[in-house]
Order: C-alpha cells, then structure tokens, then sequence
C-alpha cells in the first residue's frame, strides 16, 4: 500500500482565530486531507477571545504559545519572532514530505531553510507580497531592503507559489519565480457561513457593515468620512465595524468627532455573527488605500458580502474595484469622501426602493460558483501534492 504523503503546515495563524488567512489555511488543510494527505499544522495558541476550535478529519492541530500585541495579534517583528524561533526547532525535528508556509517572510525563511536541511520541498502560499505593506508602513529603507532580501528568498526557493489572485502572481514573477512555479489558486470565503439563508440582523435604516482587518492600506476612515453627507438624506444611517486593527483607533476618535453615535465599533466577532449582519446590511464597506502597492488585492470582504447577499461599496482603484464592478456586486468610487458618500446613498436607496433584495439571490450565486472556500482549498491541495510528484 502506497503512504500517505505527509504535509506539514506551519502558519502563525489558523483557525479558530477570526482572519481571512485562517480561514484560508484551515480550507486548504481540509483540502488536502481530502485528496489523501496525512496534514499536521504547526500554529500558535488562540487568544481567549478566539471561538471554540474546530475540528476536521484527517487534519492534526499542533499549538504552542506566542507573544501577542495589545489587540491579541501575532503582528511585529518581535511577535513574529517569538513564533519563527521554535518553530525552526519544530520542523528540524519533524518528518514530513512537503512543508508549506506563509507570510511573514521571516517564517517563509524558517521553513526554507529546515526544508533544505531535510531535502524536502516546500510550498509557499502568498495571499500577498508581504514587502509591499512594509513599504506603506513608510518602513525605514534598511528594513524594507531586508525584507525584500527574505521574501525573494523564500520564493525563489520554494517548489511552488500558491497565489491567491493574477495579481500576486504577477508581482511574485518581478522577485524572479519562474510562471511555471506559480498556481494561482484564487481567494474566497467559507460559504457554509457566509450564505443568503440564516439569522439576520436587523435594525436602524440604512445600515452599513465594515468587517475584517482595520489596516493602513485599508484606512476605513473614509467611510465615517463619508457619513454626514448620507445622514443628511437618511438621518437613521449608521456603520457598523467588526474587526480590529492598528486604525481602528484613529477611526474611533474620527467617528466620535464628526458623527457621534452613527457608528458603532463591535471588536472581533465569530464569522457566524459576521454572516448575520452582512445578511442585513444595506451594503458592506470594503476599501484599499490607493498607491501604496496594494491596488492588486481583492478584499475577502467583498466575497463575503457577496455569499451573504448584500451589495458592497467598494473605495479605491485597481482589483478589488474591477471584481465589485466587472461582477454586479455593488459600487466602486473613487477614494474621496464625496465619491463614497454618492455610493453610499445609492445603496440606500436601492434597498428603500426593493432593489437591494430583489438582486441579493444573483450575488450569493455569484459567490457559490466563483468563492468556495473549499473548493479553493482543494485546488491549492492539488498543485501542493503536484510539488511533491515534481520533486521526486
């Protein structure tokens, strides 16, 4: 009988933890046990506030403790650190016939080098160019170049780059990956919880729904920015926020500034509660900072939007712009307050009018066919367990 192939997932972040890239190692374990791989995940413990672990055939947890910022995240070079550090003596000292790895750079590096002391091969899984946000971040040069340095490493190494978009998949062609070592295996949502039928939030008219990660290269703050404009049509408007993230408190002291009590901020809640109030949004809030090097990305939020049924405004240029219009899936502005106010009120009185709902059946099909988290997570199990053929 022939072995099972034995792959081993090193992440700093998985499932229960509530982000994208969670979500998106948990699928592509489950879809690699589903295609006969025998999976073990190196992560972190969860914080406290995380929901209750999941558990999935064929996919064993291992979990040891990590340093953590304020806002519970493994963000920071010492955070990093404090999970890169044994995680090098974990692989050293594991047998496995293909590691993956992801973001940061410094874990990408980890896994690269343990990979070439056992003469296996490894995979890396690129949601994004990791030294692109370093950039926006207005990183010091010396700290950009070392970045670079460490994630060109990490690319050039690995048997395979999984990309989530053409657009990463480009950009990680300019680090000098050869095309044929690039999958690009698309992004989406766990559309199990994120679906048109379900609880549904409801409440003050018209209400708007930001989800996910608050970062720099997002700033949400345009859209508190927008508010007053869409309160003077619609007196009851308001925006709720899930997530958290280093401008959530800027964002906070904007809100409090110039709306008051129009916009709540929730924290982190578990993706079922999420589910629940994109359910009933008027529309969901996703935004990309414009010519910071992130125009390629195409925010999970807008996915998540569209599985759940509601239309999104979308503030920005570039991918995530042309998926929201190229697909029906709401508005695009441009990144000024007035032009996101103007989408905000068309929203409104779309839902006003019935249009919002007679359309939220086409968006969730949309999502099924074009979103599955699972079904993405099949696809990059596929080309992983390729990489492994390949090397042998």
């Amino acid at each position: 009988m022939t072995r099972r192939p034995r792959v081993l997932l090193a992440t700093r972040l998985y499932a229960p933890e509530v982000a994208a890239a969670a979500f998106r190692l948990r699928a592509l374990a489950r879809g690699l046990a589903e295609e006969g791989a025998a999976v073990r995940v190196v992560t972190t413990k969860p914080p406290r506030s995380a929901p209750r672990a999941p558990h999935d055939t064929g996919v064993r947890v291992s979990r040891f403790p990590v340093l953590r910022d304020a806002g519970g995240n493994v963000r920071g070079y010492l955070q990093y650190l404090s999970f890169d550090i044994p995680l090098f003596f974990r692989l050293l000292f594991s047998r496995a016939d293909l590691v993956i790895s992801e973001p940061p750079p410094t874990t990408g590096v980890v896994v690269a080098v343990t990979s070439w002391l056992h003469r296996r091969p490894f995979v890396h899984y690129a949601a994004d160019i990791w030294t692109d946000g370093v950039v926006a971040l207005g990183a010091p040069r010396f700290v950009v170049g070392v970045m670079r340095a460490l994630e060109r490493f990490t690319l050039r190494r690995a048997a395979l780059v999984l990309a989530v978009s053409d657009g990463v998949a480009e950009r990680a062609t300019e680090f000098g990956v050869d095309a044929d070592r690039i999958a690009t295996v698309g992004n989406g949502v766990d559309t199990d919880t994120f679906r048109r039928d379900g609880e549904t939030e409801t409440g003050p008219r018209p209400t708007f729904v930001y989800t996910g990660s608050m970062s720099e290269w997002q700033t949400p703050a345009i859209f508190v920015r927008a508010l007053p404009r869409v309160l003077e049509e619609f007196p009851d408007a308001r925006i709720v926020f899930f997530g958290q993230g280093v401008e959530e408190e800027s964002t906070r002291a904007l809100a409090q500034e110039l709306v008051g009590d129009a916009v709540y901020f929730g924290g982190v809640v578990p993706p079922a509660e999420a589910a629940r109030w994109l359910r009933g949004a008027t529309a969901a809030l996703a935004s990309i900072t414009p010519g910071i090097g992130y125009d390629f990305a195409k925010p999970t939020k807008i996915y998540a939007a569209a599985a759940c049924g509601a239309p999104v405004v979308f503030a920005g240029v570039g991918a995530g712009a042309e998926l929201v219009a190229d697909n029906g899936l709401g508005w695009r502005a441009g990144y000024d307050p007035a032009a996101v106010a103007d989408a905000m009120l068309a929203a409104a009185r779309d839902e006003a009018s019935g249009v919002r709902d007679a359309r939220a059946e086409e968006r969730s099909r949309w999502a099924d066919e074009n979103a599955s988290l699972s079904a993405i997570g099949r696809i990059g199990g596929r080309a992983a367990l390729d990489a492994i053929r390949r090397a042998r």
